[in-house]
């Protein structure tokens, strides 16, 4: 179990204190004293996880997400507890991509049992910024979940303002006057569009569980922290519209540049239809005197040879002004 245990402690009265090495009557201790256990698992099995789930009445379905994974982030109320999946992300700029990681919350009377998935999710900031603030602290098991998600959401907007920055990139590249690839092009867009979807598919969801957050029925969430949840809320829906945002520019930007592939696509025709039409004059031309007959007109004229051939330089200068003044060349 010691594996699994990233960190576990009691808050009391807005400060910190060692959890015990026996979880067995832990939870005991922190509600005889007012205080609650925060205990944090990275990764766990269902074995390693049997303790805590009899220690603390975790309802089984919540469970068995818990230990799966692969979860929307939603919002469950149960008898004796919350069970909130988050999903915190990560942006990786060099290869400009979006990793998400999953991140479990059960909250109780008197515990937060946090479970993690990936490695972008670590929690020992929030721990950090948590115990900074005594008298957030205070508010109880609640106070948590609000960091958390508070740290999950703000860490959403960043990602979205570096998204974004890398899109005013994409967008230069496509519209620049070099650009010929168009098969790379529209590549690197589906794939940006990709980390778009990804993006959204994190802070999407989560809109709906927040906004529970902020309106009383929740048990354990106590009035004096919904406002704390209605400022992730807020924080959260900016960065829903960021997102759509960038959905729809990104969807914008496929159109325009698939227009631009068509429109050099017909200027290429027309430029091969053209020199295909100064090809085909002389071609017919020569092709009639090449048939061999006796009686043809100038055959036998000194002068015939170069008069065919001033006949179709002629018709080709004559194609290639009129197809120049036509834009075709």
């Amino acid at each position: 179990m010691a594996r699994v245990i990233v960190d576990c402690a009691i808050y009391k009265d807005g400060h910190r204190t060692d959890g015990p090495d026996d979880l067995s009557d832990a939870l005991d201790q922190a509600r005889a004293s007012g205080a609650f256990l925060w205990i944090g698992l990275h990764e766990p099995t269902e074995e390693e996880f049997a303790l805590v789930t009899s220690e603390f009445g975790l309802h089984p379905l919540a469970v068995e997400d818990a230990l799966t994974a692969h979860q929307r982030p939603k919002l469950e109320v149960y008898d004796d507890s919350l069970f909130m999946v988050l999903k915190p992300l990560e942006y990786d700029d060099a290869t400009a991509t979006v990793t998400s990681g999953e991140l479990m919350v059960f909250v109780g009377d008197a515990f937060v049992v946090t479970v993690r998935h990936g490695e972008g999710s670590a929690l020992a900031e929030v721990r950090h910024r948590l115990e900074k603030d005594p008298e957030l602290l205070r508010k109880g098991p609640a106070s948590v979940l609000y960091v958390i998600s508070d740290t999950v959401v703000d860490h959403y907007v960043e990602i979205a303002s570096e998204l974004q920055v890398d899109l005013e990139e994409l967008e230069s590249s496509v519209f620049s006057p070099n650009v010929s690839d168009s098969g790379n092009t529209a590549s690197t867009i589906y794939t940006f569009k990709r980390q778009a979807l990804e993006f959204r598919r994190a802070t999407g969801p989560l809109m709906d569980p927040m906004n529970r957050l902020t309106s009383s029925g929740v048990p354990f969430v106590a009035e004096s922290i919904r406002p704390f949840f209605r400022d992730v809320a807020d924080h959260l829906t900016r960065s829903n519209e960021q997102g759509e945002s960038l959905d729809r520019l990104l969807s914008d930007i496929l159109a325009a540049h698939l227009t631009q592939v068509g429109v050099r696509q017909n200027d290429d025709m027309r430029k091969i239809s053209a020199w295909a039409a100064m090809a085909a004059a002389p071609t017919m031309v020569a092709g009639i005197y090449g048939m061999n007959f006796e009686h043809m007109p100038e055959l036998h004229q000194t002068w015939g040879y170069p008069a065919v051939m001033t006949l179709m330089a002629g018709i080709v200068t004559f194609l290639y002004v009129f197809f120049k003044r036509r834009g075709w060349l």
